[in-house]
């Protein structure tokens, strides 16, 4: 009997991605899930389904050489797939940024990548084709105005994936790019409930001025984001499609306008202007300023 392939997840709270993703590859009967998180207590839906979990806060060292250890005591220091999926984001005008949030956003979407793929790639060295996966998002070609940090950090991602990907050649590891468009989660209820949700400051250029800049409240931006949106599981049993193969794809694209993004990447700088500016009502401050001149 064939061994089950282990992989370990990041970021599986109940609602997200990474949940998603752990029981879509349960679901296969082909692996060996091993779903991660900094609360377990938020688990429940991967532990419902009997899905092994251990902790891990992916921005504290400690915490992340914990589970590496713990991991390799588990498997017998097998792991074939190793999926970065945590994140955070940050919403707010560029210049009006509170620079704590700045860097607590790249901790977690770039910083960690290198934090938690160096504690269990000894693992991976060990176990024939193995693979790293992060989930990096279409955001790394996206300018939407008050999103500045997350689209930057999920380029940066972007860009250190395709490098490590490189990198890692020699050593027969492969590196994946999950090119993520919109789908369902509970991602901006989340950012909220953790205190991250950003507020204009009192001196900020967009509130100051006749008919200033609303910042688009949480709730509506989880409903507006994800309205049309590809559900959470549709998109898991895509990617694990994906992944599943000896030699996937370098980058996958799936989820809502994921494919749209891809295209306008290659085409002129600004050909979505005036769609980010309508999105980001923008456009309707640009009016009320032209109005008051």
């Amino acid at each position: 009997m064939t061994a089950k392939k282990v992989v370990l997840i990041t970021g599986c709270s109940d609602g997200g991605l990474g949940s998603a993703l752990a029981l879509a590859f349960h679901e296969t009967g082909q692996y060996r899930v091993v779903a991660t998180a900094r609360d377990l207590s938020k688990l429940g839906d991967t532990r419902a389904a009997g899905i092994e979990e251990l902790e891990l806060d992916i921005v504290s060292k400690d915490s992340v050489s914990a589970c590496a250890q713990k991991l390799e005591a588990l498997t017998g220091g097998h792991l074939d797939l190793l999926i970065n999926n945590a994140g955070t984001g940050y919403n707010m005008p560029v210049l009006d940024i509170n620079l704590d949030e700045g860097r607590r956003v790249f901790d977690v979407n770039v910083w960690s990548l290198i934090t938690v793929s160096r504690a269990f790639l000894p693992l991976l060295m060990k176990t024939p084709n193995a693979k790293i996966a992060n989930n990096v998002s279409v955001a790394a070609y996206a300018s939407m105005p008050l999103q500045g940090v997350y689209n930057a950090s999920k380029a940066a991602a972007n860009l250190m994936t395709e490098t490590l990907r490189l990198e890692l050649k020699p050593f027969g590891i492969g590196v994946v790019s999950l090119m993520t468009g919109s789908v369902k989660t509970n991602f901006y209820t989340n950012i909220a409930q953790q205190g991250h949700w950003g507020s204009l400051p009192d001196d900020s250029i967009y509130r100051v001025v006749p008919g200033g800049l609303k910042m688009m409240q949480s709730q509506d931006a989880q409903v507006l984001v994800f309205k049309d949106s590809m559900d959470a599981t549709t998109w898991a049993r895509q990617v694990v499609g994906d992944l599943s193969p000896a030699n996937p794809p370098i980058q996958i694209w799936r989820g809502t306008k994921a494919w749209l993004i891809r295209l306008v990447a290659l085409l002129p700088t600004g050909i979505l202007d005036s769609v980010y500016t309508k999105a980001s009502k923008l456009d309707e401050l640009e009016k009320a300023l032209a109005g008051s001149r």
